[in-house]
């Protein structure tokens, strides 16, 4: 659950440092839109996950007084924003992974992570489809544009083989039938991305050996900037209520 819970998280986070400073109106609201879908995701996971765990934390306690070791988040959504095709491309690989895992988690043997995944799905399916067309948009539109997405593609690629790489927990999930066969995921999720890609006239870079460890607790140097930034008015005011 907080795996799931985190990457929503953590991308919110950084989709809300564009509130502002978009490129035009519509897309500074846009992409607050889909920060708040992401964020309402992470509360009904992380009151999930403190009630499987039944030591009374909530969502706030997941969210304001974890450190850094202790978030599970896929290093991709917590790398810098860059350019806006970085944020575009970066974000539109996050919700299409999602994407992939909802279609699937639906049919969980957990009743209430089934009942989130049902309601996600409907809202993912939403940033899937305005991600992919900006993807389109900026590939195959001018020059620089061009050059600035398949930048960040040849930069962000890498961190996606963290999604798909199983391991102990991903296992035991698959044999209780609470998660997916995270190879099947990979390939619902290759096949549109791959389709995106060729309309934007992209090339995609070659499979690389490096594999982020974010899901197992392990993060970048960006981290824990970001965790000062978001956590700072909690840990300053423990316990105040609005």
């Amino acid at each position: 659950m907080l795996r799931l819970a985190d990457g929503a998280l953590i991308l919110a986070q950084r989709l809300g440092e564009w509130c502002g400073h978009g490129p035009a109106l519509e897309e500074d609201i846009a992409f607050a839109n889909i920060g708040l879908d992401l964020l309402g995701q992470a509360r009904l996971l992380y009151t999930h996950a403190g009630a499987l765990e039944g030591r009374g934390r909530t969502e706030d306690s997941f969210a304001y007084w974890r450190d850094e070791a202790e978030f599970f988040n896929p290093t991709i959504v917590e790398l810098p924003n860059g350019d806006f095709a970085q944020s575009v491309l970066r974000a539109y690989l996050f919700v299409l992974y999602q994407q992939s895992l909802w279609a699937r988690l639906i049919a969980s043997t957990d009743a209430e992570l089934a009942a989130i995944a049902g309601k996600s799905a409907k809202e993912t399916r939403y940033h899937v489809r305005h991600l992919g067309n900006w993807v389109v948009r900026l590939g195959d539109g001018t020059a620089e544009s061009h050059t600035r997405l398949q930048r960040a593609l040849d930069y962000l690629m890498p961190y996606t083989a963290e999604l798909f790489a199983p391991d102990a927990v991903d296992d035991a999930l698959l044999a209780a039938r609470i998660g997916p066969a995270l190879g099947d995921a990979a390939t619902a999720w290759r096949e549109p991305l791959a389709a995106t890609l060729a309309k934007a006239t992209l090339v995609l870079p070659a499979a690389s050996p490096f594999l982020s460890m974010g899901k197992r607790g392990q993060h970048s140097e960006a981290m824990g900037y970001l965790l000062t930034e978001m956590q700072s008015l909690a840990r300053a005011h423990p316990g105040a209520t609005w």
